[in-house]
């Protein structure tokens, strides 16, 4: 049985690969961990994020990084805008700078984040929120468990899943079908984990999302 601080620590990992990976082009030493991912288990392959696991690092041993960076371009910046918007706002509504990124500001200053100088995407973009769930992970904590949930519901269920299957069908998509697949999965066991984790409402929380 996997221990609570090995726990935390692959769901940290796995959000901060996630938002490294999309928040960029990878470069050779973020391909080499991709690819370094232990594909040895049989285990490994018995979920279907087990599968997700060693497709990605299938897809890291054939990539390149001119090859992904042109990729990441035609995906998410392109000429004026790219395949894909990876923004909440934009999936929830349809427009960017919209009210859901207004709460996700309000409930990122109520938890202490402040904008960091010279960033300058809106921070509901998907590589954003990875961050912030990463750093929400603390060792297992009840409390803490209740805060990423509540995080977890109100920013990136409703809209983050369907990016992920988006990444997977979009045309430009080589190495980031993978990275879509990977996301999709683990945030399908987030959600359970973090139900299972923390069964009652954060709304009782002094320090909590409102």
């Amino acid at each position: 049985m996997i221990s609570c601080d090995a726990e935390a620590s692959l769901r940290s990992g796995t959000y901060s690969l996630l938002a490294n990976l999309l928040a960029s082009p990878p470069d050779q030493g973020m391909l080499d961990l991709v690819t370094g991912i232990d594909r040895s288990s049989p285990e490994s392959a018995e979920t279907m994020l087990g599968a997700a696991w060693q497709m990605l690092a299938a897809a890291g041993e054939r990539a390149s990084v001119s090859a992904v960076d042109d990729e990441y371009h035609a995906l998410f910046i392109g000429l004026g805008r790219g395949e894909l918007v990876p923004f909440g706002s934009w999936y929830v509504t349809g427009f960017l700078m919209e009210q859901p990124l207004a709460r996700l500001r309000a409930d990122l200053a109520r938890l202490g984040f402040e904008r960091q100088e010279g960033v300058r995407e809106p921070e509901d973009h998907v590589a954003g929120l990875c961050d912030v769930m990463a750093i929400l992970n603390t060792e297992g904590e009840v409390a803490a468990y209740e805060l990423q949930r509540e995080f977890f519901e109100r920013h990136m269920l409703p809209w983050m899943p369907r990016f992920f299957r988006d990444l997977q069908e979009a045309k430009s998509a080589s190495f980031y079908r993978a990275v879509g697949q990977l996301g999709e999965q683990f945030l399908e066991v987030e959600k359970e984990f973090l139900r299972a984790s923390a069964p009652d409402s954060a709304s009782t929380r002094q320090d909590g999302l409102s």
